[in-house]
């Protein structure tokens, strides 16, 4: 591969219009000594307007907001929650400015579009927000999204960025997500604590020891691969491809639209989609608590199509409230479900085992709703 082939090799009737959605991370775009780098925004733009003369639509999604703030600001980089939320406000208005210049000298415009994940479950704000980014994509624009860090209870924690991005796909349809990091793809194991570590160019199964081997979180995002697998997961369950790969290799995301081999790591779709609220449930809201149930109960849900009731609950972990996410975990303690409580947990302790005719007035014998609920395993 040379650096100087490009988008013209590739003739749009080579490979399908596709919809693409194309994360970059925070180290992907941060310089040694903590600032944002300019170059690398010009490089994803560079591609990101090759893969458009080719007939394909993309969505961005960055990372960076709050390395900006630092950088504007001239302090260390905290951690606390509540200041990396005032940092990512500061830096905002700087990022979305490089984005707009550096995208701007390659023909393109740039639509800001903030988002949480809470905004995915919601059904009229989902579909609200579904149209805004057709409208912008009908008007030639690039959208460029970012988690509203700033305003959003579970900011910073979600995985800079990766799981939004996958939302995203799901949320416009994509057909290829594309996760840019700072690393080829994912390895076989840490490469900080084991040299010989090689690439997985493809996952069709992710297993908890192919999670522990994604390593640890670059210093300089939040996400590391961890959240990149969890995102390709997202994804895989939506019916969209992933690649995960190195930011910094030439030609990525043409080479990644093209489904060229060698590219970093390939995650193929699974052939059956779950929606959009039951990705979030799933994957997208921390769970306040553990609800282990029987094996009669394991079986129910693992059928299709029932709700959790009381009679199959043995024992509840942690303190929840209505409304809360919940793991489901089978007689073995391994987690195989999760979902939205509708009893809150000092009552479900006293409801635990028991039919309906055993409950007390006003209490409901129901636990997760079959709609508020997403068998993972």
């Amino acid at each position: 591969m040379t650096s100087e082939r490009s988008a013209a090799d590739l003739p749009a009737s080579a490979v399908p219009p596709l919809r693409l959605v194309v994360k970059i991370g925070t180290s992907s775009i941060t310089t040694p000594d903590g600032y944002v780098d300019l170059g690398a925004v010009t490089k994803l733009a560079s591609e990101i307007a090759e893969v458009r003369a080719a007939g394909h639509e993309v969505i961005a999604v960055t990372s960076g907001a709050i390395t900006a703030g630092v950088q504007r600001l001239g302090v260390e980089r905290p951690t606390e929650p509540e200041l990396l939320q005032a940092m990512s406000a500061v830096g905002q208005i700087d990022l979305m400015a490089s984005y707009r210049e550096l995208f701007g000298a390659a023909g393109m415009v740039v639509g800001q579009v903030l988002l949480a994940p809470h905004d995915f479950r919601d059904r009229d704000q989902y579909l609200h927000a579904r149209a805004t980014f057709s409208h912008l994509l009908k008007l030639g624009v690039v959208p460029v999204v970012n988690e509203n860090d700033a305003v959003a209870d579970d900011a910073i924690r979600y995985g800079d960025n990766d799981r939004i991005a996958a939302l995203v796909a799901n949320l416009v349809r994509a057909d290829l997500l594309i996760l840019l990091t700072d690393m080829p793809g994912v390895l076989t194991a840490d490469p900080n604590r084991d040299p010989d570590a090689s690439l997985i160019s493809e996952i069709l199964e992710m297993s908890p020891s192919l999670q522990e081997a994604a390593g640890s979180a670059s210093a300089v995002g939040s996400g590391g691969m961890a959240s990149k697998l969890a995102a390709a997961k997202m994804a895989s369950w939506s019916g969209i491809r992933t690649v995960i790969a190195s930011a910094r290799r030439p030609h990525v995301v043409v080479d990644a639209a093209a489904a060229r081999a060698g590219v970093g790591t390939t995650v193929p779709p699974r052939d059956a989609r779950v929606s959009a609220r039951k990705l979030w449930i799933g994957f997208a809201v921390a769970a306040r608590g553990t609800v282990t149930v029987d094996d009669g109960a394991r079986k129910a849900l693992f059928a299709g199509g029932k709700s959790l009731l009381t009679a199959g609950v043995v024992h509840v972990d942690g303190e929840f409230t209505a409304g809360d996410a919940i793991d489901i975990a089978g007689p073995g303690g391994d987690t195989f479900a999760k979902g939205l409580a509708v009893l809150g947990a000092e009552i479900l302790r006293t409801a635990a085992g028991r039919r309906s005719d055993e409950l007390p007035e006003g209490v409901l014998p129901l636990v997760v709703h079959r709609d508020d609920l997403v068998v993972l395993g």
